[in-house]
């Protein structure tokens, strides 16, 4: 049983892990260094549990210890009880949903291990997706929910995307991120051939008009398919896109060139799933 300790002292030592949290560049480059992420909210905080991460901590507000009382009487990790007004003061915002669990990263695996792994995948019909400069957490929080809610059984991080185990990525994610196995390429674009060389065929996303409709593309093309997808701002990178085995766009009513990334995602993965 984990032990339950008030705690009133927002410089209390014990209270680091939470400290500084809308410090987006302090976080960035605290947690992977010493190994920890942060969940927020009951049901994200119960999925990370569930995914087998284990827990350093979690500081509670009052009324919610009742809430996480079987979470609690389960891990051997200490709990922080305390005020509304001390959680602010430590975490730089209010906690609107009053649980926060500082929760221990795990290995992660390369590309080619994922690629040759069990979240590769084997069969027709089978998607794997990769995303290029994705530097919104937000935008990769939802793009992680929709390649969970669609099917989608991994995805590969260019060097320069955001960390889907940053807080806000988290959040929008509502945990998918736990759920969908994902790895870095450690070389841009020169890794996409090992994925060409694990058997997929690698769709490029874009708004060009030389790039096939989706809808005009017969559904065995997307039989062991990557969908790749680029930056909020600019798309693809001219890199990306000559590596590619095929260019595919979302069809657009006339003047409108392109849909947030993150709503593109979600269109193309929808539109690729197998009958």
């Amino acid at each position: 049983m984990a032990d339950l300790i008030t705690i009133e002292d927002p410089d209390d030592p014990r209270l680091r892990d939470y400290t500084g949290l809308t410090d987006v560049e302090l976080r960035r480059r605290r947690e992977p260094e010493e190994g920890l992420f942060i969940a927020e909210g009951e049901k994200v905080i119960r999925r990370a549990k569930d995914a087998g991460f284990e827990m350093r901590s979690m500081l509670l507000s009052a009324k919610w210890v009742d809430v996480m009382r079987d979470v609690i009487d389960e891990l051997p990790a200490p709990v922080y009880a305390v005020s509304p007004e001390l959680a602010e003061q430590v975490t730089g915002y209010h906690v609107h949903r009053g649980a926060l669990a500082s929760m221990q990263r795990k290995p992660l695996p390369t590309a080619a291990e994922l690629l040759e792994g069990e979240g590769a995948g084997e069969g027709a019909g089978h998607r794997i997706a990769i995303f290029e400069g994705f530097v919104d957490h937000a935008n990769l929080g939802a793009a992680f929910r929709s390649a969970a809610a669609l099917g989608i059984s991994a995805i590969l991080l260019s060097p320069d995307c955001a960390d889907p185990l940053y807080r806000r990525a988290i959040k929008v994610s509502m945990g998918s991120v736990f759920s969908v196995p994902y790895a870095r390429l450690e070389n841009w674009p020169a890794d996409l051939e090992k994925v060409r060389e694990a058997g997929y065929r690698i769709l490029a996303m874009t708004p060009s008009a030389k790039a096939t409709p989706l809808d005009q593309i017969p559904p065995e093309r997307f039989e062991r398919c990557a969908i790749m997808l680029g930056s909020e701002g600019h798309g693809l990178s001219t890199h990306a896109l000559r590596a590619a085995d095929e260019w595919v766009r979302i069809p657009m009513a006339e003047g409108i060139d392109s849909l947030n990334v993150a709503a593109a995602s979600a269109v193309a993965f929808y539109a690729t799933r197998p009958a």
